[in-house]
């Protein structure tokens, strides 16, 4: 019998303790937060369903829910919307995306503010939007000039925002020079040790990149960001870019770690150099445009993904409610479908996934929706119950470090 307490304590062994201490204070918060931070329980936890087994391997971001969808600024300077997380990503039946978002969307029901029943026709909407999307066989994407909705409210809104303002929000001036908030609330102070470490390692970067002084860094902090990624090894690098004050640019750097899908997968995978390169090459082959910077990088002896800042709050505005505000979310979960659907298509024929058309025989298929849905109010049953143990071990000092 699988041991809750345990195995969140075990799988986060290693991390920062003070970013840790936020993460598991997080955990406490609710069950959807919880979904979100604990990625490889629920994997522990999916059933050994034929649905779950047997559907056409395809690649998978192998985190996908609600808070995984977002915003970023590509390296053609273009904002999208899309998937936005990838560390977690493998070659997987790929029904399993779709059972861990269906799950976020009835385990964040209450923070939504719909009902069960509403919950529910949401994970119909967002299966509707990948069958569909599955089954028509063309990969898309959403930039502002195509997007509709809450979507479009989001990329409107960024579309308005000056680089100052966003630099405002991450950093302060010290004369005409910026330095990095460290607010305890998205980043944190580091040690002469770390600073030395990260500006070393940007310097040696920097030599292979055709505009070296780009990379010039100006200040370093530990970035707090995420749920189950926090404690991991992560900094937030303000570089010189195309000049101070107003032309700097704010770089993330994070570890890679190995996928929580891996201990489950039947599926043979690659043989990547190492993680980074893993999330990254997956990502490139995923997304319509990359992430601007993206690339995998080696720092001492550990891998890290590099690329451009991306900010978390740069989400639609999920709530619920009735009427409108019912009929506009479930747009949006359409959405997120469609963006899965074509995200697999576009990998689709590579090292071992389905090709396109075993991809859209499935989508055309509607015998394995009401299977699949059933399979989520488990999953998401499963994840409340697993919170509830969580709640009552941390309440009762399980987990202070």
């Amino acid at each position: 019998m699988l041991d809750v307490v345990t195995s969140i304590r075990d799988y986060n062994t290693g991390r920062d303790p003070e970013r840790l201490v936020l993460k598991y204070r997080n955990l406490r918060s609710n069950p959807f937060v919880f979904l979100r931070g604990t990625c490889h329980l629920f994997y522990d936890r999916l059933p050994n369903e034929r649905l779950l087994r047997q559907a056409p391997a395809a690649w998978v971001c192998g985190d996908l829910h609600l808070e995984n969808f977002g915003s970023y600024k590509g390296d053609n300077r273009l904002v999208y919307f899309d998937l936005n997380d990838y560390d977690e990503a493998a070659l997987a039946p790929c029904t399993w995306d779709l059972v861990r978002l269906l799950a976020s969307v009835l385990v964040a029901a209450d923070s939504l503010k719909v009902s069960r029943s509403d919950a529910q026709a949401l994970c119909q909407a967002c299966i509707a939007g990948y069958a569909g999307a599955l089954g028509q066989g063309k990969a898309r994407w959403i930039e502002r000039d195509t997007a509709d909705g809450l979507v479009r409210d989001l990329l409107d809104s960024l579309r308005n925002r000056p680089r100052a303002a966003f630099l405002d929000s991450r950093s302060e001036l010290k004369g005409r020079k910026r330095v990095l908030r460290t607010d305890g609330r998205k980043a944190l102070p580091v040690s002469a040790k770390q600073r030395q470490k990260v500006v070393d390692f940007m310097a040696g970067f920097a030599k292979t990149q055709p505009d070296p002084a780009f990379y010039k860094v100006l200040d370093v902090a530990r970035r707090v960001a995420g749920t189950g990624s926090l404690g991991v090894d992560r900094y937030a690098i303000l570089v010189a870019g195309k000049g101070s004050p107003d032309g700097n640019y704010i770089l993330d750097l994070k570890q890679a770690l190995p996928s929580s899908l891996a201990p489950h997968l039947a599926i043979k995978q690659p043989r990547w150099k190492n993680e980074a390169e893993r999330v990254v090459a997956v990502q490139r082959r995923m997304q319509a445009v990359s992430m601007a910077f993206l690339q995998p990088v080696v720092m001492g002896k550990k891998a890290y993904i590099l690329r451009g800042l991306q900010p978390s709050e740069d989400r639609v505005a999920l709530d619920g409610g009735s009427g409108r505000k019912l009929r506009r979310l479930a747009a949006v979960l359409r959405t997120m479908g469609e963006l899965a659907a074509w995200d697999q298509l576009r990998s689709s024929g590579r090292d071992g996934s389905a090709n396109a058309d075993a991809l859209i025989d499935f989508g055309q298929d509607p015998r394995w929706h009401p299977t699949l849905l059933a399979l989520a109010e488990h999953c998401a049953d499963q994840v409340r119950q697993d919170w509830q143990t969580y709640a009552a071990a941390y309440d009762a000092g399980a987990y202070a470090l």
